[in-house]
C-alpha cells in the first residue's frame, strides 16, 4: 500500500519550500558552504580577546625587560578559553602550579645539581607523581598538578647545564605567567567576555527538562532502561566543569556555582528516583491507593511550574501513614492475586508487600525533594541568592589508570633523555622540555589518544607557521606593530579550530606552540638553524607522544571496564561495612564511574546493555548499603530499634539478604508506636535496606563471583 502524499508534496513542494524535483543552485549550495566554514561572531570575538591579551602581555613582558618573555604570550595561549569562569579558574590553578614547580626546580637543582643522573631521575619521578595527583582532580585543579610537573622541566631541565641560573629563570619564569594572567583577565573583563554562569543557564535548563522527561516516560509507562539512563547522564556530567568555574567570576559566583553543583546532584537523583518508583510498582503488581496517589503526584512534578515543596509534603503524609499502617491496600493482596504477566513468581513473596509499598512511596518522596533542590539550584544559579544545600561533585578515578598514566609519562621522559644523550643531540634538554609538556597534557586529556594524533598534526603546523612568520613576514625586522600584525592570522585560525570539538587538539597545540617557536624576543633573533633544530625536536616530542600513548602501558577498552568493575566492587565492600560517606556525593559518584563505564562498553546491543544493567545494580547496591548505614546512626535508641538496627548492620556487612528482611519487618513492627520524625527515618531506612536486599537476591551470582556473597 503506497503512502499517501502530504499536501506539501501534492503541490511539488518539499518541507525546505524548494521544490522536490530541483536541485540547490550553486549560489545557494555556495551560501551554506559559507555558513559551515565561516566562524561565528561569538568565535570571532574570542579570537580577537586572545590576540589582544597576547599583544599586551608581550608589550609589558618587553618593557619589563624579562628574559623570557615569550612565555607570558605562550601562558595567554594555555589559558585561552571562550568564558571568563574558566579562564580565571584556570589561570588561579596555573599560578600555583608554577610556584609549586618553580620551588622544587630550585630544591631539585640544589640537592642535584652535580649529578645529572640523579637530577634526570628524580625529574622524571616528581613527573609521575605530579600526573598520578592530577588524574585524582578535576578540571582546572588537574592541570594545575600536571603544570607543577613539566614546570620543572622547564626551569630545571632547561638550565642543567648553568645551575646557578635557575633562581633567577624561576623568579622570571613566575614573572612572565603573571603577566600573562593580568593581560587576560583584564582584556576579558574590557572587552566583556561571556559569563560562565550565563550560559550554564540553557543547558542546565534543557536538562532538567531532559530529566523531566525520562522521568515522565519512567511513570507513565515503563523504565527505558540503562542505555537511556546513561546517555542522560552523559547530558548532565557536560555542565559540571563550567559548574566549579563559577566561583570566581563575581562576588556571588560562590552561590551561583554551589546552585549549579546542587541541581546537577538533583537531575541525578531524579532520574535514579523515577527508576526506583517504577521498579518497586513493577514488583508490586498493582498500585495501591497511596502508591496510585504518589504517582499521580510524581508525574504532575515532570511539568514545570509544579509546587516541589507542597508534593514533597503530602508524599511525606503518605509515607507516615503507610509506615502506621493507615492507607495500605496492597499488604491484603495475596501473592496468587497478582496476575503472572505482571510480575516473575520469583520476584515476590508475601511479606514483601507492604515494605515494597514503602519503597515505592519513599522513592517518590526522593524525587519530589530532588526536583525541588534542582528548581532551587536554577534559581540560585541565575539570580545569585543562596541555594538551599552545598554539595560536592565528586568525578571517579581508577588507581590502575592513575599508576600506568604516572608510570607512562616518566617512562617517556626517561627513555627520551637516554635516546638524546647516547646520540649526543646537542639541545637535549629543550627536546626534554617538550616530551615533558606534551606527556603531561596528554595524560589528564579525556581522550589521551586522540590528543596524541592532535599534537602530531598540530606540531608540524606550527613549526610551518612560525617559519613562515618568522622569515616570510618578519623577515629581519624589529618592529613590535609589525610582529602584532604578523601573528594575528595564525593565532585567529588557532582559535578556531580549539573551538571545534574535533579538531580542538590540533588548534591547542597550533596556538601554544606556535609562539614557542616563533619565541618573541627584544630584539628579535633569526637563527634559522637554531629555528630549524627547534622545530624538528617539537615534531620529534610529538611522535615519541604518538608512540607512547600506544605502546608503553597502553589501556584497552576490557581493561578499563574490569577496573571500574574493580572499583565498584572495592566501594559496595565499603558501603556495606559503613565507609560508604555522604549519599549525595556517594551518587554522584556512582554517576560518573557509570557514565565512563558506558563509554568503554562495547560489544553488541544486548551485551551492552546487560553490562550496564549490572553496574547500574552494583550502583544501587552501594548506595542504598551507604544511606542506610547513615540512617542508622540517626535513629534514636530504644531497646526494640537497637535490636532491629543491629540486625540491619549484621545483614549488611554479611550482605545478607534474609538477615535484612529479618530487620525490615522488625522496623515495620516498631515503626507504628514512634514519633513522627522517627517514623519519617524508618521509612527511608526501611527502602534502603528493602532495595540492598533485592539485589542481594537477584544479582547473587555476580556478587559472588566478585567476592561480595560469600560462596553457597
Amino acid at each position: 500500500m503506497r503512502r499517501r502524499p502530504g499536501p506539501l508534496r501534492e503541490r511539488g513542494l518539499s518541507v525546505s519550500g524548494i521544490s522536490a524535483g530541483t536541485r540547490p543552485s550553486p549560489a545557494d549550495r555556495a551560501l551554506s558552504l559559507m555558513e559551515r566554514i565561516v566562524p561565528a561572531p561569538s568565535a570571532w570575538a574570542f579570537a580577537l580577546r586572545i590576540w589582544l591579551a597576547m599583544v599586551l602581555a608581550l608589550y609589558a613582558a618587553f618593557w619589563l625587560q624579562l628574559s623570557g618573555a615569550s612565555s607570558a604570550a605562550v601562558c595567554v595561549a594555555i589559558l585561552a578559553q571562550p568564558k571568563r569562569g574558566q579562564a580565571l579558574s584556570k589561570a588561579l590553578y596555573r599560578f600555583l602550579g608554577t610556584l609549586a614547580g618553580g620551588a622544587i626546580s630550585i630544591l631539585l637543582i640544589g640537592a642535584f645539581g652535580q649529578d645529572r643522573v640523579l637530577l634526570l631521575v628524580s625529574v622524571a619521578t616528581w613527573l609521575g607523581l605530579c600526573v598520578f595527583v592530577a588524574h585524582f582532580l578535576q578540571d582546572t585543579r588537574a592541570y594545575g598538578a600536571m603544570l607543577a610537573g613539566y614546570t620543572v622541566a622547564i626551569v630545571a631541565v632547561a638550565h642543567i647545564d648553568t645551575p646557578q641560573a635557575v633562581f633567577e629563570a624561576a623568579i622570571d619564569r613566575v614573572a612572565a605567567i603573571t603577566i600573562g594572567i593580568v593581560a587576560i583577565t583584564f582584556i576579558n573583563d574590557a572587552l566583556a567576555s561571556p559569563s560562565t554562569w550565563r550560559t550554564l543557564r540553557k543547558p542546565l535548563s534543557e536538562a532538567l527538562s531532559a530529566t523531566r522527561a525520562f522521568a515522565r516516560e519512567t511513570l507513565s509507562q515503563a523504565d527505558p532502561g540503562s542505555e537511556r539512563a546513561a546517555a542522560l547522564i552523559r547530558q548532565i556530567a557536560v555542565m559540571r566543569a563550567d559548574a566549579s568555574a563559577i566561583g570566581g567570576e563575581l562576588d556571588d559566583g560562590a552561590r551561583r556555582a554551589a546552585g549549579a553543583r546542587s541541581a546537577i546532584a538533583a537531575l541525578y537523583a531524579m532520574a535514579a528516583a523515577s527508576r526506583a518508583f517504577t521498579a518497586a510498582g513493577r514488583m508490586l503488581g498493582r498500585d495501591s491507593a497511596a502508591v496510585a496517589e504518589a504517582r499521580r503526584i510524581c508525574l504532575g512534578l515532570t511539568e514545570a511550574g509544579s509546587d516541589a515543596d507542597a508534593a514533597s509534603d503530602r508524599l511525606g503524609a503518605l509515607v507516615d501513614e503507610a509506615i502506621r499502617g493507615g492507607t495500605s491496600e496492597a499488604r491484603d493482596i495475596e501473592p496468587w492475586e497478582i496476575e503472572p504477566w505482571e510480575i516473575e513468581p520469583w520476584e515476590i513473596e508475601p511479606w514483601e508487600i507492604e515494605p515494597l509499598e514503602i519503597l515505592a512511596l519513599q522513592r517518590g518522596l526522593d524525587f519530589a525533594r530532588a526536583v525541588s533542590f534542582a528548581e532551587d539550584g536554577l534559581n540560585a544559579l541565575s539570580t545569585g541568592c543562596r541555594p538551599k544545600r552545598d554539595v560536592a561533585l565528586p568525578t571517579h578515578r581508577d588507581m590502575p589508570v592513575a599508576l600506568r598514566g604516572a608510570a607512562r609519562v616518566g617512562i617517556a621522559f626517561g627513555a627520551t633523555a637516554l635516546l638524546l644523550i647516547a646520540a649526543g643531540w646537542p639541545a637535549t634538554s629543550f627536546a626534554l622540555v617538550q616530551v615533558a609538556a606534551t606527556c603531561s597534557l596528554s595524560a589528564i586529556a579525556p581522550d589521551s589518544k586522540a590528543f596524541a594524533r592532535g599534537v602530531l598534526i598540530g606540531m608540524p603546523l606550527a613549526a610551518l607557521c612560525a617559519g613562515i612568520v618568522l622569515f616570510g613576514v618578519l623577515g629581519g625586522e624589529q618592529g613590535f606593530p609589525l610582529l602584532a600584525i604578523a601573528i594575528a592570522p595564525v593565532i585567529f585560525v588557532a582559535c578556531f579550530l580549539s573551538l571545534n570539538p574535533p579538531t580542538f587538539g590540533i588548534g591547542f597545540i597550533l596556538l601554544v606552540f606556535f609562539m614557542v617557536l616563533l619565541s618573541p624576543a627584544n630584539p628579535q633573533t633569526y637563527d634559522a638553524q637554531t629555528f630549524l633544530a627547534n622545530a624538528f625536536l617539537v615534531t620529534m616530542a610529538a611522535c615519541i607522544l604518538f608512540v607512547a600513548v600506544r605502546i608503553v602501558l597502553p589501556i584497552s577498552r576490557a581493561q578499563r571496564r574490569a577496573f571500574a568493575l574493580d572499583s565498584a566492587r572495592d566501594s559496595v565492600l565499603d558501603a556495606l561495612a559503613g565507609d560508604g560517606g555522604d549519599a549525595t556525593t556517594r551518587t554522584s559518584l556512582n554517576s560518573d564511574r557509570l557514565l565512563q563505564f558506558s563509554q568503554w562498553s562495547s560489544g553488541s546491543g544486548a551485551v551492552r546493555a546487560a553490562s550496564l544493567d549490572r553496574a547500574f545494580d552494583l550502583a544501587r547496591l552501594e548506595s542504598a548499603a551507604a544511606r542506610a548505614h547513615a540512617q542508622l546512626c540517626r535513629l534514636p535508641d530504644g531497646p526494640a530499634l537497637n535490636d532491629a538496627s543491629r540486625q540491619a548492620r549484621e545483614g549488611l556487612e554479611a550482605a545478607d539478604a534474609a538477615t535484612l528482611d529479618r530487620s525490615v519487618r522488625a522496623f515495620l513492627r516498631h515503626g507504628r508506636s514512634v514519633s513522627a520524625p522517627t517514623r519519617l527515618a524508618i521509612a527511608r531506612l526501611v527502602s534502603d535496606l528493602v532495595t540492598a536486599g533485592g539485589v542481594m537476591a537477584s544479582q547473587h551470582r555476580l556478587l559472588r563471583r566478585l567476592g561480595i556473597l560469600r560462596p553457597a
